[in-house]
């Protein structure tokens, strides 16, 4: 996550106009979108106090005052602007030696689902469901989850969903709007990224995807950062069709990196129908 901050802080200002926000456009510019002395006169700081921050220069780390101005002037959305704060912040935790290795160690821990996590998975007869961490590894699911994806199918280091969607062959074959759902992974990959920077594991996932495919490198540099907590996705089953399938996400109080995604398809629809007939022949292969 090293230049983290000067990287999104600059993807953020080329997409805003001077005009957007108040301010003539004089001169022709070299680069799309404010300058940094621009931003620094609108949120009230010194141009050089602005140059250091995005060279992660600041000594001492920034005040909430100060990120709050920079996200008002870049108009930053809710996720954007915590991303900003939790990568702004990347040194001053750095620097705890000791303190990030028991936060890494908490994570490991965390990585192991309940018991009780996984009845309420089992209990979910109707609905496809599964457990992400913060590197967006599955780490359980139901029976009619695996019918859906084939989590059993692959080996315990190929389960996480940014390994299905950008190094599986059959990923654009599952999903029919395979760009939207790139996009989205990576976006939500990158939020997590920056609210765990000393994460090793998340840093090599990064490298190796990075290395692997075009499409993540090419993505990942766009410095995109959303939450995928809801939303509708299409997958084409190879048994039971294209299922659309709303889902909904479900963070797990003691365990905060981990998050149940359970499909949601209306009652009545084609998909759910098509969805009981998969868990049907689910049942029968298991008896």
């Amino acid at each position: 996550m090293d230049g983290e901050l000067g990287d999104f802080l600059r993807s953020r200002r080329a997409r805003i106009q001077p005009e957007d926000v108040g301010l003539a456009s004089y001169g022709r510019r070299r680069v799309p979108g404010l300058r940094r002395e621009e931003v620094a006169q609108l949120a009230g700081v010194s141009v050089d106090y602005y140059i250091r921050l995005e060279q992660g220069r600041v000594s001492g780390g920034v005040s909430d005052a100060v990120l709050d101005a920079v996200a008002r002037v870049l108009r930053l959305d809710e996720a954007e602007h915590a991303y900003l704060r939790a990568v702004a912040r990347h040194r001053r935790r750095a620097e705890g030696g000791p303190a990030a290795s028991r936060e890494s160690a908490h994570r490991e821990a965390a990585s192991r689902v309940r018991p009780g996590v996984q009845l309420i998975l089992d209990g979910l007869d109707r609905n496809p469901a599964y457990v992400l961490d913060h590197r967006m590894d599955v780490l359980a699911w139901n029976a009619l989850g695996d019918a859906v994806i084939g989590f059993s199918d692959l080996v315990p280091g190929e389960r996480g969903m940014p390994r299905r969607v950008f190094l599986d062959p059959t990923a654009r074959d599952l999903y029919p709007d395979w760009a939207a759902i790139a996009s989205q992974t990576v976006a939500h990959l990158r939020l997590n990224a920056g609210h765990h920077p000393d994460d090793p594991v998340m840093g090599r996932l990064v490298g190796e995807l990075s290395r692997a495919s075009d499409d993540f490198r090419r993505l990942w540099a766009d410095h995109l950062v959303k939450p995928c907590d809801h939303g509708v996705k299409q997958l084409r089953h190879p048994v039971a069709g294209l299922l659309t399938l709303p889902y909904e996400t479900l963070t797990i109080p003691a365990a905060p990196d981990q998050t149940i995604v359970a499909y949601t398809p209306e009652p009545g629809s084609e998909t759910a129908e098509r969805l009981a007939l998969l868990g049907s022949w689910v049942t029968s292969r298991a008896g």
